[in-house]
C-alpha cells in the first residue's frame, strides 16, 4: 500500500555460524557422498548455543541420520525473560537447533523462527512459539515435536532434561558464579560448573535423549562454549553412562577462539581436560583442533588466525562479546606439538586442520568441517572393523 513503510528496526535475525553453510548446500551435488553404509550410521550431536547447529547442519550435509541433545542451562536474553516470568522450559537452543534440522533453511516460516523483536523485548519468534506451545500442550516435547514438523525437520531435537535446572560455576580464581549467562561472561576462565534443579533434587535425564545416544554410531560433543553448552549435558545423571554404554566413538569438535569469557586463554589441551574432569576421561575418541600448520615437534603453539579488528568483527558473531573483547579482539584456542601428544596420550586421536571460514574468522569453515567429518567417519568404521 503506498505511503506505508516497513520498518526495518523492528526486526533482526539472529547471527548463526550456520549461515556459511548455504555455500555448502549449493555445492553438494559436486561433492564426494558417504557410501550407503556410512549414511545408515547413526549420529548424535551433544552441545547448546550456537555451535551445535554447526555440526548438525555437517553431518546432515553427508547424509548421515542425526539427531541433537541439548543443554537446558540456558538462562540469558529472550530466554532468561521466558524462564523467569513465563516459568517455562528454556526454549532458546532447542529452537536453534530445530532451525538447523530445518529441510529448507531458506523457507520463510524457517527464517521467520529466527527474527528478533525489538518492539517486543527482542524476543525471538521460534522462542515465543515453543513456550505457547509447551503451555497449550501441556509437553515440552510435545512442543518441540510441533515444531519439527512446521520446519520439515531432518532430524530430532532432544533435550538432555525436562527439569528446570541452574548452572553454577567455579573460576579459576575461586570464584562462585550463579547462573549460565552469568557464567559464560566471566572474566576469568572457569575451572568447574555443576548443576541444580530448581526444586532442589538432582536433575532427572529425558529418556528418549539418553536412547538417542545409547543408539549413536557417532557422538559429537560441539563446538560451542565448553563449560555452558556442553558440559551441561554431561552434568545430567545418566547422560556419561550413556555415552559409555554406547558403542558409537565419541569426537570432540575444539572451538575455534575464545569470544566469551569462560574459556579465555585455555588452550586445546586445557579444553580437553575440562571434559575428562567433568566425566569423560576415556569416553574422546578423536579431537578436532583447528591450526594452520601441521603439528611437529619444531612447529610453535598454533591454532592462531590473522588478528581480528575493525570490518572484520562486523562478521563474527558479535552479539556474544562483551565491550571488552570487542576492543581486545578475539583469543584463538592454540596447540602446541607437545599438547597434542599429552591429549593422545590419555586415549583420543587428535585432528588438526585448517578450519577457518576465510570470511568469518571465528565460525568454521563448512566445507573444511565436512571434509574432517567425513575423515573421521572413515577412521572410525575402520576401527571397528
Amino acid at each position: 500500500m503506498a505511503g506505508i513503510k516497513k520498518s526495518t528496526e523492528a526486526f533482526r535475525v539472529d547471527p548463526a555460524a550456520t549461515a556459511a553453510f548455504s555455500a555448502l548446500r549449493s555445492a553438494l551435488p559436486n561433492l564426494r557422498p558417504l557410501d550407503e553404509d556410512a549414511r545408515a550410521l547413526k549420529a548424535v550431536v551433544v552441545g547448546g548455543g550456537t555451535g551445535a547447529p554447526v555440526s548438525i547442519r555437517t553431518l546432515l550435509s553427508l547424509g548421515v541420520q542425526t539427531s541433537a541433545v541439548v543443554a537446558m542451562a540456558d538462562d540469558g536474553g529472550s530466554t532468561g525473560v521466558l524462564r523467569e516470568e513465563a516459568d517455562v522450559t528454556p526454549p532458546g537452543d532447542i529452537r536453534k537447533c530445530l532451525v538447523a534440522f530445518a529441510k529448507d533453511p531458506a523457507d520463510p516460516l524457517v527464517r521467520a523462527l529466527k527474527y528478533r523483536f525489538a518492539v517486543a523485548r527482542d524476543h525471538a519468534l521460534g522462542n515465543l512459539l515453543l513456550a505457547a506451545l509447551e503451555d497449550a500442550t501441556g509437553s515440552f516435547p510435545e512442543a518441540i515435536a510441533i515444531c519439527e514438523k512446521l520446519v520439515d525437520a531432518q532430524g530430532h531435537v532432544y533435550p538432555s532434561t525436562l527439569d528446570h535446572v541452574v548452572l553454577s560455576a567455579q573460576t579459576q580464581d575461586g570464584r562462585i558464579l550463579d547462573g549460565q549467562a552469568v557464567a559464560c561472561h566471566s572474566k576469568t576462565a572457569l575451572a568447574q560448573v555443576w548443576l541444580s534443579a530448581e526444586d532442589g533434587r538432582p536433575p532427572r535425564p529425558y529418556e528418549p535423549a539418553l536412547q538417542a545416544i545409547r543408539e549413536a554410531d557417532l557422538i559429537v560433543l560441539g563446538p560451542g562454549s565448553l563449560f555452558t553448552s556442553i558440559i551441561p549435558n554431561l552434568l545430567i545423571p545418566g547422560v556419561v553412562e550413556a555415552i559409555r554404554a554406547s558403542r558409537g566413538r565419541v569426537l570432540f569438535v575444539c572451538a575455534l577462539a575464545d569470544v566469551q569469557g569462560e574459556t579465555w586463554g585455555l588452550t586445546a589441551r586445557e579444553h580437553f581436560e575440562a571434559l575428562a574432569a567433568h566425566g569423560m576421561e576415556g569416553l574422546i575418541d578423536y579431537m578436532l583442533v583447528h591450526s594452520k600448520v601441521p603439528l611437529r615437534a619444531e612447529s610453535p603453539a598454533t591454532g592462531s588466525f590473522a588478528a581480528i579488528s575493525g570490518a572484520e568483527l562486523e562478521h563474527a558473531s558479535t552479539s556474544d562479546l562483551n565491550d571488552d573483547q570487542l576492543i581486545k579482539g578475539v583469543r584463538p584456542i592454540s596447540i602446541s606439538y607437545a599438547d597434542m601428544l599429552a591429549i593422545q596420550s590419555r586415549g583420543p586421536i587428535v585432528i588438526s586442520r585448517n578450519l577457518v571460514d576465510a570470511e568469518q574468522p571465528t565460525w568454521h569453515s563448512p566445507f573444511a568441517l565436512r571434509d574432517a567429518f567425513q575423515n573421521v567417519i572413515k577412521l572410525s568404521r575402520a576401527r571397528r572393523s
